[in-house]
């Protein structure tokens, strides 16, 4: 079995080394990330100029190649130039912070496991709730288990699985629920400021806030101490608008 491992924090993560670390024996890993940070990319990927792609070696043992652009970017060159073949699976993470609820929108996490679901490969993304928490262990634990069971049963094609962990041991967890996405936004504004030689700027400030915190979704799980599985796919349509919009007046 070959299993493919990407990120958005780049390929010196703590994340992904823990991620590659749990995945040991399962089969043949590949790590294939950005070669720096790309996080809240979205599905960006590089239309004009070179990929390059430079061998990380780890106590003098290859662990995997950095691209030079997005976690998009790294699959593509991951599945199109250097897998010898075509991979059982590919997981994207372990992020550090969560991806849930508008988050999915602009994760760079979630947007590699996404190519990799369109291009008809089954992927995960995996995320740990909580940018200050750095232990990993509880999201590598369950990254092993249900990456067993993601081979084992089959996903729907262009579905990939959304994967949310609390910030808590192993211990602590309350248990696992099978969510849908929960609805959410971000509040900005820009913070304006000036260099001393006059050139103005401005600096980006945001905080998530919910429009949805109920059962069943990905963002009550988390907080309720519960790790998240959200199966996501590519497909936007509104269905239950089409039939409304047959009776527009539009020609």
């Amino acid at each position: 079995m070959l299993i493919l491992l990407t990120n958005d924090d780049g390929i010196q993560a703590p994340g992904l080394r823990a991620l590659k670390e749990a995945l040991g024996g399962l089969g043949e890993l590949w790590v294939v990330a950005p070669a720096v940070e790309q996080s809240g990319v979205s599905h960006g990927f590089s239309l004009r100029g070179p990929l390059l792609v430079d061998e990380v070696k780890r106590n003098g043992d290859l662990f995997g190649y950095a691209v030079g652009g997005t976690p998009v970017d790294a699959v593509k060159v991951a599945l199109q130039a250097l897998l010898p073949k075509p991979p059982d699976l590919v997981v994207s993470g372990i992020n550090r912070g969560e991806n849930t609820g508008v988050d999915l929108l602009y994760s760079g996490t979630v947007a590699g496991a996404m190519e990799a679901a369109v291009m008809g490969f089954p992927a995960m993304a995996i995320s740990q709730v909580g940018p200050d928490y750095d232990e990993f262990s509880a999201a590598a634990d369950f990254a092993r288990r249900i990456c067993q069971q993601v081979v084992s049963n089959s996903l729907p094609p262009g579905v990939m699985l959304n994967v949310n962990v609390p910030p808590l041991s192993s211990s602590q967890i309350r248990g696992v629920k099978v969510t849908r996405q929960g609805s959410s936004h971000y509040e900005e504004y820009l913070e304006r400021r000036e260099e001393t030689n006059g050139v103005k700027y401005y600096w980006t400030r945001w905080a998530k806030s919910l429009t949805e915190d109920s059962d069943g979704t990905d963002v009550k799980a988390v907080r309720d101490g519960y790790i998240s599985v959200t199966p996501i796919h590519a497909q936007l349509t509104h269905s239950e608008l089409l039939s409304v919009l047959e009776g527009w007046k539009l020609e």
